[in-house]
C-alpha cells in the first residue's frame, strides 16, 4: 500500500531583502529551523538582493516581488497570498508589520498573521521619521495579530500595556544563534596586528547604532587600542568622514559586511555595543557564542535579560560616556589560536529557538484549521 501524504501548512515568510541585518538574519535562522515534517516553507522578498541569499534552503518556495518601495510592493504582495493561500504569514519588521496588519482583512479567511517586534518600541518609535503616526498605527493593528514574539521582557509589557496586544498573543522567543556553525567559522581567529586593545563592533552602517559616538569616544582611549567596525548602511560616508577628521585612520577601520565576522569576534577583546535603542543585538549574542565578552549600553534592548543569564562579568552593561570608556579600558588583550569557550546562555541556540517557533505554529494549528495544506 503507498504511504499515506502528510499534510504540510504552508508558512510564507516576508522579508524586504536579503541585507545582512541583526532582523534578516533571525527570519531566515527561523525559516532554516521551521519543521518541515508539518510546515511547507515558503518567502516573499520585496527585492531580491543582498548577502544573506545564501543562506536560503533549496526546499524553500521562493517568490521575488522585484519592488522595493513597500508601498508599491503591497498590491504584489496581497495578491500572492491570496493565490497561494498559506496558512500562516510571518514578519519581523515593524513597518512590515503594520503593512501586514493593515491588510489582513483582506487576506483569506483563515490566515494567521505571526509577527515578531523586533526593536523596543518606547526607545525606536521616537526616533521613527513620524513618530505619532507609528505609534497610531501600533495602537490601531497590532491588536489583531494573531500570534506577536517578542525579544525580551519590557517590549512584552510595552506591547500589552501600551498598544493593546492582549498577553494570551504574546509570546517570548529570542534570537536564534547558530552557536555550532559561528565557532566552526570562527576557528582561526582574526586580529588586528600590534599589543593593545582590539575591539570589534558590527550591524548597520545607521544612527541608531551609535557608530558616531564610539568613534569619538575611542579617540580619548590608548593609543595602541584599535577598533574595526563591520557593517554597511547609509552613515557609512558620515563616519568615513569623522575618522578622518579625529585623525584615527590608524587606529579604527570600517571594514564592511564579511563573512568572517565570527572569526573577527573571537579574536577580539570585547565586542562593544553603542546602539541608542535595540531589540536585542544578534552581534551580543554571536560574539558570546564565540566567547568573547560584550559591553553594551542600557538602551541596547534585552541586553539586561542577557546579562542575568550569562557568567557574571561576560556582559557589562555601562551607562555612555566615561562609564563606558571605563569598560573599555579594564579590558585585558587575550590573544587566542583558537576560540574560547562558549559563554552564551541555555536556550539561546538555534536548535532551542526553533523548537520554541514550532511549538508556537503548532498550537496555533491546534486551535483551528490553518488554511491550506499540501496534500490535503
Amino acid at each position: 500500500m503507498p504511504e499515506p501524504v502528510v499534510a504540510r501548512c504552508k508558512v510564507l515568510f516576508v522579508l524586504p531583502n536579503f541585507a545582512g541585518g541583526g532582523a534578516e538574519r533571525v527570519a531566515l535562522t527561523l525559516l532554516v529551523g521551521l519543521d518541515r515534517s508539518s510546515f511547507q516553507p515558503h518567502l516573499a522578498v520585496l527585492e531580491g538582493t543582498g548577502p544573506l541569499r545564501s543562506l536560503l534552503g533549496a526546499d524553500v518556495t521562493l517568490h521575488e516581488i522585484g519592488q522595493r518601495r513597500l508601498r508599491l510592493a503591497l498590491p504584489a504582495l496581497l495578491r500572492l497570498i491570496r493565490r497561494e493561500r498559506p496558512a500562516v504569514v510571518f514578519a519581523g519588521q515593524g513597518y512590515l508589520n503594520i503593512a501586514l496588519l493593515a491588510i489582513k482583512a483582506f487576506m483569506p479567511r483563515g490566515t494567521r498573521l505571526v509577527l515578531r517586534e523586533a526593536s523596543t518600541p518606547s526607545l525606536s518609535l521616537p526616533n521613527q521619521p513620524r513618530p505619532r503616526l507609528m505609534a497610531w498605527a501600533y495602537r490601531r493593528f497590532y491588536p489583531a495579530v494573531d500570534l506577536l514574539f517578542c525579544q525580551h521582557r519590557g517590549t512584552e509589557a510595552e506591547m500589552a500595556i501600551t498598544f493593546g496586544v492582549p498577553r494570551s498573543k504574546i509570546a517570548s522567543l529570542p534570537n536564534p544563534v547558530p552557536t555550532a556553525s559561528l565557532r566552526a567559522a570562527a576557528q582561526a581567529p582574526i586580529r588586528q596586528p600590534g599589543p593593545g586593545l582590539r575591539f570589534v563592533a558590527a550591524g548597520r552602517l545607521a544612527p541608531e547604532k551609535g557608530f558616531d559616538r564610539l568613534i569619538e569616544l575611542f579617540a580619548g582611549l590608548h593609543t595602541d587600542a584599535h577598533l574595526t567596525i563591520y557593517g554597511e548602511g547609509r552613515a557609512r560616508d558620515t563616519l568615513d568622514s569623522l575618522v578622518r577628521r579625529l585623525d584615527l585612520q590608524e587606529r579604527v577601520r570600517l571594514a564592511g559586511f564579511t563573512d568572517s565576522l565570527p572569526a573577527a569576534l573571537a579574536g577580539a577583546d570585547a565586542c562593544v555595543i553603542s546602539s541608542h535603542w535595540e531589540g536585542l543585538p544578534n552581534v551580543a549574542l554571536e560574539s558570546l557564542a564565540c566567547g568573547t565578552p560584550v559591553i553594551a549600553t542600557p538602551e541596547s534592548g534585552g541586553i539586561a535579560e542577557l546579562a542575568e543569564a550569562a557568567a557574571a562579568g561576560t556582559v557589562v552593561i555601562a551607562p555612555w560616556g566615561a562609564p563606558f570608556r571605563d569598560s573599555m579600558v579594564a579590558c585585558r588583550p587575550r590573544p587566542l589560536e583558537a576560540p574560547a569557550a562558549s559563554l552564551l546562555p541555555p536556550g539561546y541556540d538555534s536548535e532551542s529557538v526553533a523548537a520554541s517557533f514550532n511549538a508556537a505554529l503548532h498550537r496555533l494549528a491546534g486551535e483551528g484549521d490553518l488554511g491550506y495544506k499540501e496534500g490535503a
